[in-house]
């Protein structure tokens, strides 16, 4: 047992955590955590990333686990793993038949997003723009599960990330979930915390752990910082 290392009695510690990856991450690491450092407890309470870094500078968390960039001179910044990104298509989208779907295949489409607030949607812009697809305005979600939902209606396409796609999509969905041959989709996640926090040891324990439990937990899908 790893009690021992950075956690010595009971250790409370506020955990700031972005809705696009907390979720879906969690309930898959937090039980390996507690077996690693059963003394640990978390608060967890979910922002979007710009307002993590803010809210973990001024203590009002201790630690974030959030999407990059994120970048401070105040903040240790661990990189823990690479996501990828998967295609959702609704069945009757003419790409659901093809049995490999090529960047090309995207040029022109019209893709759902979150709003605008989440560093998520900044991040679909982006690779729409480098697919020559576009982002919908018209009709943005308030998150991924109803994102997913517009799918299902064959309101449109969008990228999902791997490990909400592992945690919540099964074989019975009405949705094609999908790579793009040839290209890079993929976010980046770090945990962050104040340089001088009296806990950036155990800090440092608790990135390394995550970064492995997240490895094991989602093979394949994930590739380590």
């Amino acid at each position: 047992m790893d009690q021992a290392r950075g956690v010595s009695g009971e250790s409370t510690y506020r955990l700031g955590v972005t809705p696009t990856l907390g979720p879906y991450l969690l309930p898959r690491v937090l039980p390996s955590l507690h077996h690693r450092f059963e003394n640990l407890r978390l608060y967890v309470r979910e922002a979007i990333p710009a307002q993590l870094g803010s809210d973990v500078k001024s203590a009002v968390h201790d630690v974030v686990l959030t999407t990059l960039p994120l970048q401070s001179d105040e903040l240790e910044v661990s990189p823990l793993f690479r996501e990828s990104l998967k295609l959702a298509l609704p069945l009757e989208h003419p790409l659901a038949e093809k049995r490999t779907i090529l960047g090309e295949d995207l040029v022109g489409e019209a893709v759902l997003t979150i709003d605008e607030q989440h560093l998520y949607h900044r991040q679909i812009s982006a690779l729409c723009e480098s697919l020559g697809a576009t982002v919908n305005r018209d009709y943005e979600g308030t998150s991924l599960d109803t994102l997913r939902q517009m799918v299902v209606m064959g309101m449109g396409i969008t990228f999902l990330p791997a490990l909400y796609v592992a945690s919540e999509i099964n074989d019975s969905d009405t949705l094609r979930v999908a790579d793009v041959a040839g290209v890079s989709m993929s976010r980046d996640h770090a945990l962050a915390w104040r340089r001088r926090s009296p806990a950036r040891v155990f800090f440092r324990q608790l990135a390394d752990a995550i970064r492995t439990i997240a490895n094991e937990q989602f093979e394949g899908e994930v590739t380590l910082l």
